[in-house]
């Protein structure tokens, strides 16, 4: 006669283990509930895992491209707004030389003029957003124009350095430095025009010629920002500058017409340079756009491939869940049930 028998802690622990494995499988069926995606996608795709690591690298990378392309819409937008504030200055003043050269207004009048379009160009090429000079270039930490009224002003250093040397060269009598028109062009153009078009613009900026170049799509760049070194904007501060400082009641008349035909030419070429600066940003805004939608459109596809390879059966993860946590719970029940077995309540 063989004797056999039954080990009570032998049963118990087969019931643990196995409750540690459907409590693992509950874990990961729980996940494909809640995210709708293969917990374990190596062990469910085999050989197409790789595949599906690309496609989701594509749709990360082309979604961080489409934020970036929010901030750099951001930075259009202002840049676009802050374009037509400039214009809307330079064409108050341009309107105000034109009186200026019929007569009507007066030297103070046109020179109050020329001062508050200088100062509403400084203030807004230094607009910033998001932390950032949106006319500085790339050098987005640098403050892109120098307040030419601000205490210790370089560029106004250099004007009346320029100033003092005009006189030092030619002799001209401090109460009377230009008597005809010759002499204002002169000064204007060996003098002043230098201040703006070549190395002295150096005390006036520190914007870079460089824009801020952004990738708008998978294969597509493009620049995203404008710089205070545009020609408009040298230009409109060259005029203002020139009637502020120069303008006044005691000019011989040649002198003075020179001195406003040269800043009428100059802020009808800035306002030209402008409208073609807001044209250019506003392509770049529309080209953003495009490449924006572009990128959501091709996103949502891979997404949806995505979702047809990884993607779970909801109602096949809900029953799968509901199914172990029934069996979690028949386990807990049985596992009870053994440990109440007692020996001596079976002989009793």
């Amino acid at each position: 006669m063989k004797a056999s028998f039954v080990s009570s802690s032998a049963i118990n622990q087969a019931m643990r283990y196995s409750l540690m494995k459907t409590q693992a499988a509950l874990v990961n069926a729980q996940k494909e509930q809640a995210t709708g995606f293969f917990a374990d996608k190596g062990l469910a795709l085999g050989a197409s895992t790789s595949q599906s690591v690309t496609f989701n690298r594509e749709v990360e990378r082309m979604k961080g491209i489409v934020a970036s392309n929010a901030l750099a819409t951001t930075r259009l937008t202002a840049t676009q707004n802050a374009l037509g504030q400039v214009s809307t200055a330079a064409q108050s003043f341009l309107s105000i030389l034109h009186t200026a050269m019929t007569g009507d207004s007066t030297a103070s009048v046109t020179k109050d003029m020329a001062t508050d379009a200088l100062k509403t160009m400084t203030s807004v090429l230094n607009t910033g957003v998001n932390g950032e000079f949106i006319f500085a270039g790339v050098n987005t930490d640098a403050k892109p124009i120098n307040d030419y009224s601000a205490p210790g002003s370089p560029a106004k250093a250099a004007y009346d350095a320029a100033y003092a040397q005009y006189l030092a060269d030619t002799g001209a009598d401090p109460a009377d430095p230009f008597p005809t028109a010759a002499d204002m062009n002169a000064f204007l153009d060996t003098y002043v025009e230098p201040q703006f078009t070549g190395a002295g613009w150096d005390n006036w900026s520190n914007a870079s010629d460089q824009s801020i170049s952004s990738r708008i799509s998978l294969n597509e760049t493009t620049e995203t920002s404008a710089s205070a070194n545009n020609d408009g904007f040298r230009k409109l501060a060259m005029a203002t500058t020139m009637i502020s400082e120069l303008m006044s009641g005691d000019l011989p008349s040649d002198a003075r017409k020179a001195l406003v035909d040269r800043a009428w030419a100059l802020v009808s070429d800035s306002i030209s340079d402008i409208v073609n600066l807001q044209s250019k940003t506003g392509i770049a805004e529309k080209r953003v756009a495009d490449a924006s939608e572009r990128l959501n459109t091709q996103t949502g596809l891979i997404e949806k491939h995505i979702l047809a390879t990884e993607g779970v059966d909801p109602l096949e993860a809900n029953t799968r869940v509901a199914d172990l946590l029934s069996h979690i719970e028949t386990s807990y029940a049985i596992t009870a049930r053994i440990q109440q077995l007692s020996l001596l309540k079976f002989l009793s």
